[in-house]
């Protein structure tokens, strides 16, 4: 089975595109879900993850890129959240739970009632089908630049996500570096649609970079495994979604799942590594 795929890759391009596409987002996930998790930012994720539906609607209507469209809506929607978390006693998972929940309702109330070829289900759940060569390059670009922003900002995005109260005494701008940061996650969710789609894409984000946070220690590790992992799950992910013909962005999240659960086992901070260590004191 391995040989065919490889094969298939070499032989058909859409398999090819969708291969490089879900390595492209497994090491963009594996970045930003290091500091969305680290930030606690896992259900803000999902919010924006859902919260896009509209968008996507929108740009389908008006003939656009579905990615402005969603890009707006998502950043919207964060705004939101942040602007009633202010202004009211709520707390801001419920917030996030009003939001969210609203933003996903209307967005498949209006794509049910738009005639399009656009499948609500591979809105939902990815297909790897619909990845267009100008799609590849844009999220190479994205991913590029993501790299870039986290290698000269790392001391801004350490000193924010560890300790935010020096941070603002040392003079950095935090809710600027925040509200970029919202961005540049609704920008990667936006862009992974097409593989993961809205209901799996925050899984695809947080999983890895919760194993990797198992794993190591220090961040830039962190970051680094959590890409590594990222890739593998898409790998593994596309190879069996080829292999037996169900969704690659559900193929994906269960791989991702799976090294989750090998790293909770087996990792030094996973629980039979702390059983093993208890009775080792006991003893």
């Amino acid at each position: 089975m391995i040989l065919e795929f490889i094969e298939a890759v070499i032989t058909h391009n859409f398999l090819l595109r969708a291969l490089l596409t879900a390595i492209l987002i497994g090491i963009a996930a594996g970045i930003i879900g290091t500091f969305v998790i680290l930030r606690g930012l896992s259900l803000m994720g999902d919010a924006i993850g859902h919260a896009v539906l509209p968008g996507v609607a929108m740009s389908i209507q008006l003939g656009v890129d579905p990615v402005i469209g969603a890009t707006i809506i998502g950043l919207i929607a964060s705004s939101i959240i942040g602007y009633v978390v202010d202004k009211s006693a709520l707390k801001k998972d419920t917030v996030i739970g009003v939001v969210f929940t609203s933003f996903f309702a209307v967005g498949i109330v209006w794509i049910s009632q738009i005639p399009t070829r656009v499948h609500v289900h591979s809105i939902l759940f990815g297909n790897m089908l619909t990845v267009t060569p100008d799609r590849l390059v844009t999220l190479s670009w994205m991913t590029s630049g993501l790299i870039i922003l986290v290698v000269l900002f790392y001391k801004e995005l350490l000193l924010t996500t560890f300790d935010e109260t020096m941070a603002q005494v040392s003079g950095m701008k935090t809710k600027i570096i925040h509200y970029a940061f919202l961005f540049v996650l609704t920008l990667v969710i936006v862009l992974s649609l097409q593989i993961t789609g809205a209901i799996l894409i925050v899984a695809m984000i947080i999983t890895p970079a919760a194993s990797a946070f198992l794993l190591t220690n220090r961040l830039h590790f962190m970051i680094i495994l959590a890409s590594l992992l990222g890739v593998i799950s898409a790998i593994c992910g596309i190879f069996i979604s080829f292999t037996f013909d169900i969704s690659s962005g559900s193929s994906i999240v269960v791989v991702a799942a799976a090294i989750f659960i090998v790293a909770f086992l087996f990792a030094p901070k996973g629980i039979l590594f702390r059983v093993y260590k208890t009775k080792r004191l006991l003893d």
